[in-house]
């Protein structure tokens, strides 16, 4: 494995010349991604006509605001894939290679910029729902007093009711 180095965009032309993969080592953060560790792990591209091969793993953690009691915590992103880009126009790919494997294209003149693709796949690994765990005490209820009264009876199994399905009881 190579010295960790700064990942900067490199020319396709650049990739395509290299008779073995490109490798690097990768011990830093991410400027579009807010993490309170550096990235770490390694990602090698290989230039191959009509593609280029991506391939990488990496790790860091995150700070989180949960979405039900607004309180932060600390998630780990880490992932370990695999990307086959398309060097040319979307509409210029053969028959002979498979179409659902390639996601995007790329211009053939321009560059590969490894920085970004690391921060799209780990960005992809962020949760849909922030939860911080399952003993998530859940939103602070304003106290009233008739939800106090509410609140304070219970339903048949013991359980105090939610004062926010205080509107409900009304339709019984």
């Amino acid at each position: 494995m190579p010295e960790p180095s700064l990942l900067r965009p490199m020319p396709l032309q650049e990739l395509r010349l290299l008779q073995e993969p490109r490798l690097w080592a990768v011990d830093q953060q991410l400027e579009d991604l807010e993490s309170l560790t550096p990235v770490r792990g390694w990602l090698s591209v290989r230039h191959g006509e009509p593609v280029l091969e991506v391939e990488g793993e990496a790790e860091t953690i995150v700070t989180l605001c949960c979405d039900r009691c607004l309180s932060t915590y600390n998630h780990t992103l880490h992932f370990r894939g695999e990307e086959r880009l398309w060097l040319g126009d979307a509409d210029q790919l053969g028959d002979d290679l498979d179409a659902s494997e390639l996601i995007e294209a790329l211009d053939p003149r321009g560059s590969f910029d490894p920085a970004r693709w690391l921060f799209e796949q780990l960005s992809l690994q962020l949760p849909l729902r922030n939860d911080c765990g399952p003993g998530c005490p859940g939103p602070d209820l304003p106290e009233q007093p008739e939800a106090r009264q509410e609140a304070s009876s219970t339903t048949g199994g013991g359980d105090p009711i939610d004062p926010r399905w205080s509107a409900l009881r009304h339709w019984r």
